[in-house]
């Protein structure tokens, strides 16, 4: 399933990768496309929506 989210407050790369190893570390075998210019995160997952949200807000980042 895919899901997108708009996710504010990645500034650089670091704040890329740190979205993308939360939602890996929920689900390893997820696809995780980021356009940090455009705050947009892009998660192929069966993951519940809610779950994948949860995980980048416990980073810190404001997520629709």
């Amino acid at each position: 399933m895919q899901h997108q989210f708009e996710v504010k407050g990645m500034t650089c790369g670091h704040c890329e990768m740190s979205v993308k190893k939360a939602l890996l570390r929920l689900d390893p075998k997820a696809t995780v496309k980021i356009v940090r210019t455009e705050n947009k995160v892009t998660v192929q997952s069966e993951q519940p929506r809610g779950s994948l949200m949860e995980a980048i807000a416990e980073e810190g980042y404001a997520v629709q």
